[in-house]
């Protein structure tokens, strides 16, 4: 699949079904993200795949329950890092930027892949890193779910949620976001 079209194909699903993952799989995800730049090549991402059902099982108690279809996952990505490991230049640290990119294209190749790749926000992150023995100072900035896509709409989604199933949200229009040569300048078009 071409990238543009890879982009465009990549959605936040939550209706899953299993998908086999091995450390292969989780070797090729891993490459993906080594790839992206980062400030001075700092590479500030740590990511501890979660794969094996025990370990699943554990992680699942530090979901919010908004997240209850996530349970379904057959693999869990926890995103970590600290503003340590990366570029602080003029005020500005990089890490959180840097980061996102390499999860990207991470998420871009599970999308490949033919799995779904969905980051959340609604997770007890000092849980999360009690049971992924996560260092104290690190920050678990997301968990990226990964299955399969089911065409079968979970029952355990919200009204809000089989929408978003059915038809992608509605993004944000380019004017609201793209500003050419100045901030607040339209587009043309």
């Amino acid at each position: 699949m071409d990238l543009a079209n890879l982009i465009e194909s990549r959605r936040a699903y939550r209706s899953l079904d299993p998908v086999k993952v091995t450390s292969s799989t989780v070797n090729d995800l891993a490459r993906k993200a080594q790839l992206s730049p980062s400030c001075f090549n700092n590479q500030p991402w740590r990511y501890v795949f979660v794969y094996k059902s025990k370990k699943l099982e554990e992680l699942f108690n530090a979901l919010s329950k908004g997240n209850v279809w996530a349970h379904k996952a057959s693999l869990i990505v926890a995103v970590v890092s600290t503003p340590d490991y990366d570029c602080r230049i003029k005020g500005r640290d990089y890490y959180l930027f840097d980061t996102g990119m390499a999860t990207a294209f991470l998420i871009l190749r599970a999308t490949d892949l033919g799995m779904v790749a969905h980051p959340i926000a609604g997770f007890d992150e000092e849980m999360v890193k009690e049971i992924l023995s996560i260092p104290k100072e690190l920050t678990v900035i997301t968990l990226v779910i990964v299955g399969k896509h089911s065409k079968k709409i979970g029952q355990e989604l919200s009204e809000k949620q089989i929408a978003w199933e059915k038809e992608r949200p509605e993004r944000m229009a380019l004017e609201q976001f793209s500003f050419h040569n100045e901030y607040g300048e339209k587009t043309d078009g």
